[in-house]
């Protein structure tokens, strides 16, 4: 390839003539004089053929540069995108290593929006959330260097006032403490300064890929683009998973610096052998960092439009005959399986095909919603017993429970806190699952909810309306529509859109992740028949529908 320094147009450089560069054919991968950006212009073969001058080509990053729109392996131009192995194909590639992939489209129709696909502005928001969270601990390592050297500054004045009233004999110790002190301090400075040049470093790393980012959705290739996205993708999930490392251990921990004079020293000289002790207290860090993705599964294949979404049917839960009463609520467990409440007051596990697998256990009240809360265990509301418990299925056992002065229906979790909808009252409890401490967000008027992302969508069931709310409380939109008649159970897909169990109309809704739009998927027509509950399994797309008709088995569909 052409020095960065001079480029050379590479047609005239194959015939022994050094021509300097005008321009670079994003197509060809070859630089073009100005004579030679004409024929090439004019010929049939690359007169559509995108060119850059080779100013911009040279402010692409340069994982850009090496970006080719030919196969390594057997020199064939790419034509093909495997969505299995998430990666391009010339037709050689298809017989050698895709025989069995069924997931083959054309490499056009997914490059076609690659620049205005989802990723672009997620992987952009995290490098924004990435930099803010860099800039937020450099600040705070800065602070600590300097609460530290404030709290050297009173630990000596202390020695020093209690030097005054003891005896010149008392100067040696006095040096020693000194010098203890001395030491820890600058062993906690350099400690924080060698971390802090490290979040320094990439900090400036992220603000150099912001840049060239830019330039990469500016001036690279459809081909360039993809391959730019997932280089980024790869190093801001390495980031992320620094600043995760930094949290979780003892790095950013408070180190404070204290002193603590000997009591003898005021009556007792002669048997003083040290001047005093210095400690450091190691604190947890208070830092609150900016919210990002904790999946990194990045798809740059564009997300559905809501008018592209589709339900086929994909089997029934074989539901044995002593239980085929009705179901209250349902969640899908992190293997596949799902767990169930029948309105005989019991919890049951299924497989992901619909065969049934064992009962857990019963309650002795009717339960009204179950969510998956973390290791084998999923949390149970009782509406009337106003309660929420927690069930180890492994163990099937009820753990825990927690009584509330309200009535409890829908409840959602993710892992680190516990969401339960309390109409009566129009609020929302928050309930932490580490300390048990609650929080209730007032004026939130839902029946059935589910938290995904820190974010509480909700039901209405007499007002007929979807809303989302924010987990500490701000709410963001509420949506109504004529297809939404007594909505129950909600949950969302791996793309943000919201399904609606409607057992007033019977139906199935899709709404949008804006709360702007809506579209009927399922209907009477497709089984549903007083459908109130729902849940979606993001991974596999498996959707899950309940019933409360007796007789009337949950039903499993494919999205």
């Amino acid at each position: 390839m052409a020095s960065t320094s001079k480029d050379f147009c590479t047609l005239c450089k194959e015939d022994s003539v050094t021509t300097d560069s005008d321009t670079w054919c994003t197509e060809c991968d070859v630089f073009l004089c100005v004579e030679c950006e004409k024929h090439h212009k004019r010929s049939r073969t690359s007169k559509d053929h995108k060119t850059i001058s080779a100013e911009n080509y040279h402010e692409l990053p340069s994982f850009i540069k090496g970006t080719s729109n030919l196969c390594k392996i057997h020199d064939k131009k790419f034509e093909l995108y495997c969505s299995s192995h998430a990666c391009p194909c010339c037709v050689h590639c298809t017989t050698d290593n895709h025989q069995l992939c069924q997931t083959m489209k054309p490499l056009s129709d997914i490059l076609n929006q690659v620049k205005s696909s989802a990723a672009v502005p997620l992987l952009e928001k995290d490098l924004k959330c990435l930099k803010e969270n860099l800039d937020e601990i450099i600040e705070y390592l800065r602070n600590r260097i300097l609460i530290n050297t404030t709290q050297k500054t009173e630990a000596i004045q202390n020695i020093r006032s209690m030097r005054k009233s003891i005896d010149d004999y008392l100067n040696q110790l006095e040096q020693q403490i000194l010098k203890d002190l001395e030491i820890e301090h600058s062993n906690l400075k350099s400690e924080m300064e060698t971390l802090l040049h490290e979040v320094d470093k990439r900090a400036k790393q992220i603000r150099k890929l912001q840049n060239e980012f830019s330039n990469m959705t500016k001036y690279a290739t459809e081909l360039q683009t993809y391959v730019g996205l997932r280089e980024i993708e790869k190093i801001t999930s390495q980031e992320e998973n620094y600043i995760e490392d930094l949290k979780r251990g003892s790095y950013l921990n408070k180190s404070n610096l204290h002193v603590t004079t000997t009591p003898a020293l005021a009556s007792i000289l002669h048997d003083v052998k040290t001047f005093g002790k210095i400690s450091v207290d190691t604190r947890p860090c208070n830092i609150v960092a900016n919210a990002g993705r904790k999946d990194q599964a990045q798809y740059l294949v564009p997300v559905p439009m809501i008018d592209q979404i589709k339900a086929s049917f994909f089997s029934t839960l074989k539901v044995p005959q002593v239980r085929k009463k009705g179901f209250a609520g349902c969640c899908i467990l992190p293997d596949g399986n799902i767990a169930a409440l029948d309105l005989q007051n019991c919890l049951s596990v299924f497989k992901n095909d619909g065969t049934f697998i064992r009962k857990v256990v019963s309650f002795k009240d009717e339960p009204d919603s179950v969510c998956f809360v973390e290791n084998g265990t999923v949390a149970v509301s009782f509406y009337i017993a106003k309660e929420v418990v927690l069930v180890d299925i492994d163990k099937s056992k009820v753990v825990r429970n927690f009584k509330f002065p309200e009535v409890c229906s829908g409840i959602s979790s993710d892992g680190q806190v516990l969401v339960i909808a309390m109409p009566t009252e129009k609020n929302v409890c928050v309930m932490n699952l580490e300390d048990k401490s609650k929080q209730n967000l007032e004026g939130i008027h839902a029946h059935n909810i589910s938290l995904v992302k820190g974010i509480i969508y909700g039901t209405n069931f007499l007002e007929n309306t979807v809303q989302c709310v924010k987990l500490n409380g701000e709410k963001l939109w509420t949506f109504i529509d004529q297809d939404i008649n007594q909505p129950m159970g909600i949950a969302l897909d791996k793309n943000g859109f919201i399904y609606v169990a409607c057992s007033g109309s019977d139906k199935i809704v899709v709404v949008s992740p804006d709360g702007k739009s809506c579209r009927t998927i399922l209907n009477h027509d497709n089984g549903i028949k007083a459908f109130q509950s729902i849940a979606i399994d993001m991974r596999s797309g498996i959707m899950l529908v309940g019933s409360v008709t007796k007789g009337e088995d949950p039903l499993l569909f494919k999205l």
